[in-house]
């Protein structure tokens, strides 16, 4: 008989749409690792409703999770930012833990590169472009075996069926359009022949009477009504949902139902936008988008929505008209489509290009496919190709980076010569076109504080990237 093989743990303690961004992790260790028992440990009342729609796992909760340390683990993942997750991990014996772990000391460190790569974009995400779910997973799993994974097309965008979904609600207030909008947007869908149903949790009640009473119609008012599992089988009914970032719109996309996600606020939709292909996002065309938090009074990404815009795009989609939506200008809005780029891995397609391409969406496609290769999981083609599209686009970003590279090098020797490690404010002291790399460093020298090795390193991944940019 042969031996059973050893179990793997997942530490997922944060919000319901950090979860249902985990079930794709799930199903690539299924295939990477047959046979290993995985269980997750994660918040209850997510879990357990949504038991039924994640892949094979068994679910325990964190006041349980001491018990997974009388048993030794092939594989250990905590990809939670709580202290209790990381004393977890440092106590559950295992081949190999990834993400934070504390020591019996209590010192926290991150193992894993790409664990540590994402501490490092924490605050400093103006030019990442990875997806949180990938994140999850780089570590472990190949692009390739991403790239293999076949997501089903999304329902929705039918003509005969008219009932769209407008989700009010998310995890913060900046996050989610205000009850004025939604109310508006309810108006605008009814005059285009659409049937709109508000949809929110228990905390949105209030929320969506608001709502309902700016929409100045008859409309179906769900908040507060349904569980998780309901929202799901509603789902199955509309031919849209109409979402800020939140967990109910990747529970929709997991599920197959459609999202128009409205991306305003401290998110970046290239890292928690709605993960499997087919699926929309719209967002004010503001050069402070993607931001994790607001620097001003208040939010005006937010502020700018207009309902009939976004009326007119959701209705659209909902009638399966998305081909007339190519090319479509929406004045002061970018409408992008959710799919995979050349490797497999998520990217988000303008449906409507400029002329020059955005020369933050150059610089984020330079960092991404350099930190790729770096981090091992592409081949020196890649950035090699993305720089070549910097330096014919913008030439003077292109002559920027190579500055910064050099004011990055000086640092590093002080730093290397006085045995220092970086304060937490290191990597905002470099103007964004380098702070990708100045951030990665920042976090790596502290989590080895500072010692030869991390010193060393952090000089290679400088010589490696100056290098390729001294070429282009």
């Amino acid at each position: 008989m042969a031996a059973e093989k050893l179990p793997i743990a997942v530490l997922q303690t944060q919000r319901m749409g950090d979860l249902i961004l985990t079930y794709p992790l799930l199903l690539w260790l299924a295939r990477r690792y047959p046979g290993h028992p995985v269980t997750v440990v994660a918040e209850p009342d997510f879990a357990a409703p949504l038991a039924p729609l994640s892949p094979p796992a068994g679910y325990w909760p964190l006041s349980r999770g001491a018990e997974l340390a009388r048993r030794e683990h092939a594989l250990v993942i905590n990809l939670s930012i709580r202290p209790e997750a990381a004393r977890l991990a440092g106590l559950i014996p295992a081949e190999t833990t990834l993400g934070p772990v504390a020591d019996a000391a209590g010192v926290v460190r991150v193992a894993g590169d790409w664990q540590l790569y994402r501490a490092s974009v924490v605050g400093n995400n103006r030019h990442n472009r990875f997806h949180w779910a990938e994140l999850n997973a780089l570590d472990l799993i190949p692009a390739g075996d991403m790239a293999a994974t076949a997501w089903p097309a999304p329902r929705g965008g039918r003509p005969d069926r008219s009932k769209v979904g407008v989700f009010v609600g998310a995890s913060e207030r900046d996050k989610r359009p205000s009850a004025a909008f939604s109310g508006a947007l309810c108006r605008e869908l009814a005059r285009r022949g659409l049937v709109p149903v508000l949809l929110g949790g228990p905390g949105e009640v209030a929320l969506g009477a608001e709502a309902a009473r700016n929409a100045g119609i008859p409309v179906g008012n769900l908040c507060g009504r349904l569980g998780l599992m309901e929202l799901a089988v509603l789902g199955q009914e509309l031919s849209l949902l109409i979402t800020p970032d939140t967990g109910p719109m990747h529970l929709a996309a997991w599920t197959g139902l459609r999202t128009l996600n409205i991306s305003v606020g401290p998110v970046s939709a290239y890292e928690t936008g709605p993960y499997q292909p087919g699926h929309f996002v719209l967002r004010p065309r503001m050069s402070c988008r993607g931001c994790w938090g607001c620097v001003r009074e208040r939010p005006y990404c937010r502020e700018r929505l207009d309902a009939a815009r976004v009326a007119y795009v959701a209705s659209r989609l909902a009638r399966g008209e998305t081909a007339r939506l190519a090319g479509a200008m929406v004045p002061g809005y970018e409408l992008l489509t959710t799919g995979r780029d050349g490797l497999g891995l998520y990217a988000l397609t303008p449906l409507c290009r400029g002329e020059r391409p955005d020369a933050r969406e150059v610089l984020g496609a330079f960092w991404r496919a350099q930190f790729g290769w770096l981090l091992g999981t592409f081949d020196a083609a890649e950035p090699r190709a993305a720089l070549d599209a910097l330096a014919v686009a913008h030439p003077r970003l292109l002559a920027a980076l190579s500055r910064g590279l050099a004011g990055l090098g000086a640092r590093l020797a002080r730093l290397a010569c006085q045995g220092g490690v970086p304060d937490v404010g290191f990597a905002l002291t470099f103007a964004p076109v380098v702070r990708p790399l100045a951030g990665f460093v920042e976090r790596l020298l502290q989590n080895a504080d500072g010692d030869r090795a991390s010193r060393l390193r952090c000089l290679a991944l400088l010589e490696r990237t100056a290098s390729l940019v001294s070429r282009s």
